[in-house]
């Protein structure tokens, strides 16, 4: 891609197709079809709906893969939230067979809660890389990728790792290089 700069046209290339942002925005009509809309703010439903069950089914797979356990107290001080909030989502999740309790013992990750996690860890381990690549502190990679992560959908993230591939670190790494960044 080239000839972009910091306002909103950008013109190139992207897989050999024509990239003129500023008129493919100027192109696009304010009000889309209403089933299409609709689509995309059920879409966000369902990842807001997500978002909470997939944050602790990874946490509870890191915790276990780094060989801790996943005790209540634990969850709670890494998520920042109380006990009684954890214990309720972790009731949750048992009910829909994410996790299983053992008394004294901690959460353990049923086959299904191992296969979110790792789903989950996929998406997360995209979006930082991608954010990473562009350039952006560490810190706000950590922040922004926990967010973006369950809103972001397959083919956005297909597109994340095709930047990648191709090349994407070298390119902003060049960009700010030229802009004397």
């Amino acid at each position: 891609m080239s000839g972009c700069g910091e306002t909103i046209h950008c013109e190139g290339t992207i897989e050999g197709k024509p990239l003129n942002r500023q008129a493919a925005v100027a192109k696009a009509p304010r009000i889309v079809d209403a089933k299409v809309q609709s689509e995309g703010f059920r879409a966000n439903r369902a990842a807001r709906r997500n978002v909470l069950v997939e944050d602790y089914v990874e946490l509870i797979a890191d915790l276990l893969g780094e060989g801790m356990e996943a005790r209540q107290v634990d969850i709670a001080a890494r998520l920042g939230v109380s006990q009684p909030t954890v214990a309720k989502m972790l009731a949750r999740l048992a009910n829909e067979g994410l996790v299983t309790q053992k008394p004294y013992r901690g959460v353990f990750l049923t086959p299904a809660g191992d296969a979110l996690a790792a789903d989950a860890r996929r998406r997360h381990g995209i979006v930082e890389a991608f954010l990473a690549a562009l350039g952006i502190s560490a810190d706000n990679v950590r922040i922004d990728a926990e967010g973006i992560e369950h809103y972001a959908g397959e083919e956005t993230l297909a597109a994340f790792e095709r930047a990648l591939n191709a090349g994407l670190q070298a390119f902003m790494m060049a960009d700010r290089a030229k802009r004397g960044g």
